[in-house]
């Protein structure tokens, strides 16, 4: 019997058993490791949608926002990816309190912490899904195991926290649009979680083992299916303390595929401040570049990076223009991006017999 599609204003339909299993779901979950403790420390990390700036608004600053009456109903974030001008429109979720009032939110840096957590779960056996007939892909999980895996790396949650994050990410949307008129213009549209859905016994907020269901954004179905997504050092990323640190990370690891003893990295400021839009905050700009100084060291002192090269661009009467930043990787990153390549190549090679087995054949 064929799989009932799901529908855009259903509950999100359960995966089946078969969605669990599948060679395209298996390379996702298999990473190039030795030894079970380095498969616990990795996760995979997606080309275009970690290169969407989609959580750079702090709670603190909604907050100021709030406070002030300037809490805005788009947000509207431009970017480049791989030389294209993009933009980022982001619509925030609407949550009703428990005294009836709504509060709108922008997913944050909490919210990158929970999709980074279901991420690294949808990795492990039995937990993602992959449903190629109706293009989705996504995991099951509950609240005790998610919050398990953010208080093991070092972001404990309460389950009333972890609810309110699910939430927002369901509720929220982008839209994703170019901007440089290359190939003609297009936009896509949806939340950052296509669909969320939970079965309880008790109160959401309050029950552990209430079994969840997540399907991921599009971007990350079609990095699945076109395995355009790379393992790296989850752990370590997860472990850093500021979220710049944590952007800078992801974005070495899909960007600095040639690191080695002898070649380096050059990343400007203009770049990483448009790019991550994580900088907008500084109302100086020196505030803005001592604040990437910090998450470079950052990088520096967990073994990310061995060395880090600052060249300042000054113009009239010596104000800081830009800054160059060239970066030297350490032995370990180093280790860790030649085990991303070879992964890579090994799955992309699978995925080329996989495809080639669905080809029509031709009649005689």
């Amino acid at each position: 019997m064929a799989k009932a599609k799901p529908k855009k204003d259903d509950v999100v339909i359960p995966p089946t058993k078969s969605d669990f299993g599948g060679q395209q779901l298996d390379l996702f979950q298999s990473f190039l490791c030795n030894t079970e403790n380095e498969r616990d420390r990795l996760s995979n990390t997606f080309d275009l949608w970690d290169s969407v700036p989609r959580y750079s608004v702090s709670r603190q600053a909604m907050d100021k926002m709030r406070k002030a009456g300037t809490f805005t109903q788009l947000l509207s974030v431009p970017f480049n990816y791989r030389g294209r001008e993009l933009e980022a429109i982001i619509q925030p979720a609407w949550i009703q309190n428990k005294d009836s009032t709504v509060t709108g939110y922008y997913p944050s840096a909490n919210e990158e912490l929970i999709e980074d957590a279901l991420r690294k779960i949808a990795a492990e056996q039995n937990y993602g899904y992959f449903d190629k007939p109706n293009y989705r892909s996504g995991v099951v999980f509950s609240l005790h195991m998610l919050r398990e895996e953010l208080k093991k790396r070092g972001h404990t949650r309460s389950y009333q926290q972890i609810v309110l994050s699910l939430r927002i990410l369901a509720r929220s949307s982008i839209e994703i649009a170019t901007t440089d008129d290359k190939n003609g213009e297009g936009f896509s549209i949806n939340p950052y979680f296509s669909g969320l859905s939970a079965v309880s016994r008790s109160k959401l907020d309050d029950d552990p083992d209430a079994k969840w269901i997540v399907q991921f954004h599009p971007l990350v179905t079609q990095a699945i299916d076109a395995v355009t997504y790379r393992q790296f050092n989850y752990a370590q990323m997860m472990g850093h303390r500021t979220q710049l640190a944590r952007w800078l990370h992801k974005q070495l690891s899909l960007k600095f595929t040639f690191a080695s003893l002898i070649t380096s990295f050059d990343m400007r400021f203009s770049t990483i401040k448009r790019d991550s839009a994580l900088l907008e905050g500084y109302k100086l700009q020196r505030q803005a570049v001592a604040a990437l100084d910090d998450a470079l060291d950052e990088l520096k002192a967990s073994g990310v990076l061995s060395t880090t090269q600052k060249n300042e661009i000054r113009g009239e009467r010596a104000k800081l223009e830009d800054v160059i930043y060239t970066l030297t990787a350490s032995r370990e990153f180093i280790t860790e991006i030649k085990a991303a390549n070879k992964r890579q190549s090994l799955s992309e090679k699978s995925k080329e017999i996989i495809v080639g087995k669905n080809l029509p054949t031709k009649k005689r």
